[in-house]
């Protein structure tokens, strides 16, 4: 709904706890208002690459990118649109059917991850899933981050900032969109009816990429 402003909420209260255990009864997800991200911003591109310690892609068509914007035009009109996609975190993930050896698996929180222990590289979850977020490492890494493992042969996708998220924190993104973009991203506990990112859900009209899938992404959108 144009107008309507979306506040990026940095405060620990709606985050995770991180004295409590990974439960279902939340399911941690994203409100990101396109009318508040414009064609010239990537902080949270750039938040997440500098995170988790991925480096700038050099082919767009291999190198990993955990987030990327994508830009849209309707041809009839030329509106511009362009928003950031990155691992939907779905409930019925098509990733995780296919995985031959269970590397890939969603926490009882909705959390779509890869055990890169038991990831063979097989690449079935890249062609399993609809929204083209994840990548294939070809080559050694550099500058990996402890909490953030990586490794050539495996496969790797957004982890929503697992890591700052149990130790009660917001995303990366999340965060560099409200100080450094125009706040157009919120996060919070989609199961939680006092939280902020679902009285909005339920105040406001908003969408899911391919929501016809069935998949049920943890990632909408608003004004796409």
């Amino acid at each position: 709904m144009p107008g309507v402003t979306l506040y990026v909420l940095g405060d620990e209260a709606h985050a995770k706890d991180p004295a409590t255990a990974v439960s279902s009864k939340n399911r941690w997800g994203f409100l990101i208002d396109i009318s508040k991200c414009t064609d010239d911003c990537t902080a949270c591109v750039t938040a997440c690459r500098t995170e988790n310690g991925v480096a700038d892609p050099e082919n767009l068509e291999v190198d990993a990118q955990w987030i990327r914007k994508v830009f849209l035009k309707d041809p009839e009109t030329g509106a511009k649109k362009s928003l950031p996609v990155m691992c939907q975190h779905c409930a019925s993930p098509p990733c995780v059917d296919v995985c031959p050896t269970g590397a890939s698996f969603k926490r009882a929180d909705g959390i779509v991850l890869v055990d890169k222990h038991i990831c063979i590289g097989c690449r079935y979850c890249m062609m399993a899933c609809p929204y083209k977020a994840r990548s294939f490492v070809h080559e050694p890494l550099e500058d990996q981050k402890p909490y953030a493992p990586r490794g050539k042969g495996t496969v790797e996708s957004c982890t929503m900032c697992v890591h700052r998220v149990d130790a009660g924190q917001m995303p990366a993104c999340v965060d560099a969109c409200g100080s450094e973009g125009k706040g157009a991203m919120l996060f919070g506990d989609l199961n939680d009816p006092n939280s902020e990112i679902a009285q909005r859900l339920a105040s406001y009209p908003t969408t899911r990429i391919r929501a016809d899938l069935g998949v049920a992404p943890g990632v909408h959108y608003q004004n796409l």
